[in-house]
């Protein structure tokens, strides 16, 4: 977190306002691509095979391939990414949410390209198809992690009939992130932790770690046994002038054995009050 307010005051002014605007206007395009010229997106995908043949421009227009849905669910998506979008960077400012959202696509390309390499190294043969697996589609999932983290109680319309909060429907993604995770092969494996790493990074840097610290622990334990003291109580006092403990720290007190009864007296008193008897 030091790191990034130091960058911030450096670099902050370079930041995207709005930057979630421009992703929807790169899905918006990549819709229109889909539908006018579909064999075109073939040539958008972070393919690393292709791109170590000349083909750079696969590190940025992936970013173009819209995820997939049916026109009437695109414009809905397309508005509830919006706002969630719109809400993270309130919260976090406009630099913040530049480094989560660009950082996550930075680290999916770079994962793209290391599992292109090292498979290569050990296999001795080109993995092609990597691309397939690279998407935005995980990259809008860790923005929902985000935003469920942040809003857990916000409420959607699922199929714009079932009341659910974001901390369930996040709950939700997470299970099915895992899932595919599992049954999935080495490419989507890499996708889905890559995609999902900026997510990670956000809750573990924004976690209040005091609160298990050791100092802080026992710090709570012995206000646990304060606590648990009687409150406002005194253990002494005097039957005669009414005095206790926490009128002096040289105040004594002593039980008469003369007088029937529990009556306590300070020093001043223990000898020359009159001694009570009941009978």
């Amino acid at each position: 977190m030091n790191f990034l307010n130091k960058m911030e005051r450096k670099l902050g002014k370079y930041a995207i306002h709005n930057l979630t605007f421009w992703l929807i206007g790169f899905y918006v395009l990549g819709y229109i691509i889909e539908y006018t010229m579909p064999n075109v997106l073939g040539m958008l995908t972070l393919e690393p095979y292709l791109i170590m043949q000349g083909q750079v421009w696969r590190l940025i227009s992936w970013i173009l391939i819209p995820p997939n849905t049916n026109l009437i669910f695109m414009i809905f998506m397309l508005m509830c990414y919006y706002f969630i979008g719109i809400s993270i960077e309130h919260v976090l400012g406009t630099f913040r949410y530049n480094v989560y959202l660009l950082g996550g696509m930075i680290i999916s390309m770079i994962s793209a390209m290391a599992l292109y390499g090292i498979y290569y190294l050990v296999a001795g043969v080109p993995l092609i198809g990597i691309g397939l697996y690279y998407s935005t589609n995980y990259v809008n999932m860790s923005l929902f992690l985000t935003f469920a983290a942040l809003f857990p109680n916000v409420q959607f319309q699922l199929y714009f009939l079932i009341p659910i909060k974001a901390k369930w429907m996040g709950i939700i993604e997470f299970v099915w992130a895992a899932f595919s995770f599992v049954n999935g092969n080495l490419a989507q494996r890499t996708a889905i932790i890559a995609s999902l790493a900026n997510f990670l990074i956000f809750y573990l840097c924004t976690r209040n770690y005091h609160r298990v610290s050791p100092k802080e622990i026992h710090r709570k334990q012995v206000y646990r046994q304060q606590m648990r003291q009687p409150q406002g109580v005194t253990r002494h006092k005097c039957a005669i002038c009414g005095r206790t403990e926490k009128d002096g720290e040289d105040l004594e007190f002593r039980f008469c054995s003369k007088c029937e009864g529990n009556y306590e007296y300070c020093q001043e008193h223990l000898f020359t009050h009159q001694h009570i008897k009941r009978s």
